[in-house]
């Protein structure tokens, strides 16, 4: 891996969660394109709050008084400008679109992780792709997912995020995951072994990602032979995840309204 790229835990959520539902192959999303953007929306908050500058208070979030540096400053200004504040479910459908999903990809792009591939379609339109260049940031985060569902139950726990007060009174309620595509068979930790139990507890990151990736859909797809029951109980716990879930509930629900009109 070159010495400017970024190792697992230095990147961001919402990086983290697009390498791992890209196809590394072809660069297609390996989710379906609502999911792929909710989930997106879910990680920035994740990340926001993981970096102390947003908190959940009761059942919605504020911007606290800390702004460290983050690549998500726009989404962060958002939140602080609103003159009401919103639920986790409402914002993550404020910030979901196809813009920031492409700028997330275009970060990776510059870091070299993934490649940009534009497709001309009819002469005129552009479909593009973000195929995987470097596959050392992917491996590490496949290591790490796998460290943690396979430690004992004990070893996996929702995050600590008492000091933001966050997490602890968001009342939405829990709903299954999103449909997704079929996953590449060539995804490292697809159908691989379990590692031994590790005795040091996961990240923080490392427990946020797999709640994230568990709402999505894609957490059984890429380790199939893993135990979820922890994970699943993980992400009824953390609000983003919680939020992501809510939110896909609520956009199947209205295509199934849709099609019975």
């Amino acid at each position: 891996m070159d010495a400017e790229t970024p190792k697992a835990a230095e990147l961001n959520l919402p990086q983290a969660f697009l390498l791992l539902a890209t196809n590394d192959l072809n660069g297609k999303p390996e989710v379906p394109v609502f999911a792929l953007r909710t989930t997106v929306a879910g990680a920035i908050l994740a990340e926001l709050d993981l970096i102390g500058a947003i908190e959940l208070q009761g059942k919605r979030i504020r911007a606290t008084g800390d702004a460290p540096a983050t690549d998500f400053q726009r989404e962060l200004e958002v939140i602080r400008g609103k003159s009401r504040p919103h639920t986790p479910k409402g914002w993550v459908g404020m910030l979901e679109g196809r813009a920031v999903v492409q700028r997330v990809y275009e970060g990776m792009a510059s870091l070299g992780i993934v490649e940009h591939v534009g497709e001309k379609h009819l002469g005129r339109f552009r479909a593009v792709r973000y195929p995987e260049k470097d596959h050392a940031p992917e491996s590490a985060l496949l290591e790490k997912i796998q460290a943690a569902l396979s430690g004992a139950p004990s070893h996996l726990e929702a995050p600590d995020t008492t000091a933001t007060d966050a997490g602890s009174d968001a009342g939405t309620s829990d709903a299954g995951t999103a449909d997704a595509g079929t996953p590449d068979s060539t995804k490292p930790g697809a159908g691989a072994p379990a590692a031994k139990p590790d005795s040091k507890a996961p990240d923080a990151r490392t427990i946020v990602l797999i709640a994230l990736l568990q709402a999505a859909g894609m957490l059984g797809k890429l380790f199939p032979a893993a135990d979820l029951t922890r994970a699943t109980e993980l992400s009824k716990d953390y609000w983003p995840s919680r939020a992501v879930e809510d939110e896909l509930r609520m956009i199947r629900l209205a295509e199934q309204e849709a099609a019975n009109l």
